[in-house]
């Protein structure tokens, strides 16, 4: 099959290489997907670029969402069929060296999910991380319909899917974004308040926007960097659900404040969320996708060959959504 790897990490035009590797088989229990998609994530690009941690094998196609066709069935799978159109998630992760910046990736059947007929593959490979990160950011704390939900970043791959979902829960929404252009898009998810943090003040639009009472949820896109500003927002007894802290990495966590409010701190990385709180999420996700018309934001697609420009256009940071690779030849 025709793949894309490193064999160490740096920068996207030194170290990934295209070529040919050997095809995948189902192994007990895993189905193989004939990728027609692969979506790239920041976490795909700082793994490949080192900033992660060192190499974990010696050689290892990147990405971890995609979406295509199950071709061949493994021992004791009962869930899922050859010829079925699916998303997937996790691909390089948990143990697992080859991604699915490839023509083929066999894996275990429980990181398969449908894929509807009315969705295209590249809108099925935005799906996995992103929409399974925003959900599990929503709902780990119980339901939210009545509440108010902040997501901040409303408009990045997690938020753009936190925002939908959160207003098909019955939530009330704001969104933070950082431009015009994300504020529209954040819009069109179905934020009913949008603050461009750059030129309007969060906490007065946010406790006006409330009557002062606060945030009951947070979908929290930079924890350190955002903290002594959510701080002001938070209602009694909320929660802030916590995916990312790249503003800091290393923050200092208000414990008193915290305290102070009976505020439920999650982190949460998805790799290591318990199976069945992810096999709940995938459900929900399937019923959520069949019950109407969705937003799947595409931010660019590139041919497999170019996979090292995939990555370089997620590492610019201005991408309104998920960077696709087109696997199928």
């Amino acid at each position: 099959m025709k793949a894309v790897w490193y064999e160490r990490t740096g920068a996207a035009g030194e170290v990934l290489t295209f070529g040919e590797m050997p095809t995948p088989q189902a192994g007990p229990g895993e189905v193989r997907v004939r990728l027609h998609a692969s979506g790239v994530n920041p976490a795909d690009v700082g793994r490949r670029a080192g900033n992660y941690r060192a190499m974990e094998f010696p050689r290892v196609i990147p990405n971890s969402d995609g979406a295509g066709i199950i071709d061949q069935i493994g021992g004791g799978v009962t869930r899922l069929g050859a010829g079925q159109r699916v998303w997937l998630y996790n691909g390089q992760r948990n143990g697992r060296a080859f991604g699915t910046a490839a023509e083929y990736i066999a894996l275990a059947e429980h990181l398969v999910t449908p894929l509807p007929d009315d969705l295209s593959f590249a809108a099925g490979a935005t799906l996995g991380i992103p929409c399974m990160t925003a959900w599990c950011c929503l709902f780990g704390d119980g339901p939210i319909a009545g509440q108010t939900v902040l997501v901040t970043g409303g408009a990045g791959a997690v938020g753009h899917y936190a925002v939908q979902l959160a207003k098909g829960a019955g939530a009330r929404v704001i969104a933070t974004v950082s431009s015009g252009a994300k504020a529209e898009q954040a819009g069109l998810a179905g934020a009913d308040l949008v603050i461009n943090y750059k030129t309007e003040d969060v906490v007065s639009s946010t406790m006006a926007f409330t009557g002062g009472r606060g945030i009951d949820r947070v979908v929290d896109v930079d924890f350190g960097g955002n903290i002594a500003t959510t701080l002001k927002l938070m209602a009694m007894n909320s929660s802030i659900a916590v995916y990312a802290t790249n503003g800091n990495r290393n923050p200092v966590v208000p414990m008193r404040e915290l305290m102070e409010k009976c505020i439920a701190l999650r982190t949460l990385v998805l790799f290591a969320l318990p199976p069945p709180f992810l096999a709940a999420a995938q459900a929900d996700i399937s019923k959520w996708l069949a019950a109407g018309k969705r937003i799947h934001n595409i931010a660019g697609q590139f041919p497999l060959s170019e996979t090292a420009q995939a990555h370089v256009a997620v590492e610019k940071g201005d991408k309104l959504g998920t960077v696709i690779v087109e696997c199928a030849r």
